[in-house]
């Protein structure tokens, strides 16, 4: 009669049913702070192999909000050419600047000195990161 003899744990578990780990706490990330731990693991990965250059020129999407609106679809089904959408944003206060989805500045609209057909924006502001217990 043969009997088999079960597979052999790995150490972590055997460890772990011994008792030897310590009561540990539990962190839960937000969908943005884990993605900002990811890219900062990433960066310093980069950074101790030296391939920093490869992560900077990786492109992102960056948006110069002036404001926005909300209405009911039947006042948007009415809009037409020559119709104002009046924003939240008043004259003079300053736009948002957004880099994939995330506010990381403000500033002013400018017109830029080189080409006057174009609008700018001078930074006034650089958001920091979120307060960890906000």
């Amino acid at each position: 009669m043969s009997t088999k003899k079960p597979a052999p744990k790995p150490a972590e578990f055997a460890a772990a049913e011994a008792g030897a780990f310590a009561e540990t706490e539990t962190v839960r990330l937000g969908k943005d702070e884990a993605a900002e731990a990811a890219a900062a693991a990433t960066i310093g990965a980069a950074r101790a192999h030296g391939n920093l250059e490869a992560i900077m020129r990786i492109p992102v999407s960056l948006q110069v909000v002036l404001g926005s609106a909300t209405m009911p679809v039947s006042n948007l089904m009415k809009l037409g050419r020559g119709a104002v959408v009046p924003l939240d944003h008043r004259v003079g206060e300053p736009v948002d600047v957004v880099v994939n989805g995330r506010v990381v500045a403000r500033g002013e609209v400018v017109v830029v000195e080189d080409d006057n057909s174009r609008f700018g924006v001078s930074l006034t502001e650089i958001v920091g990161a979120p307060a960890a217990n906000a």
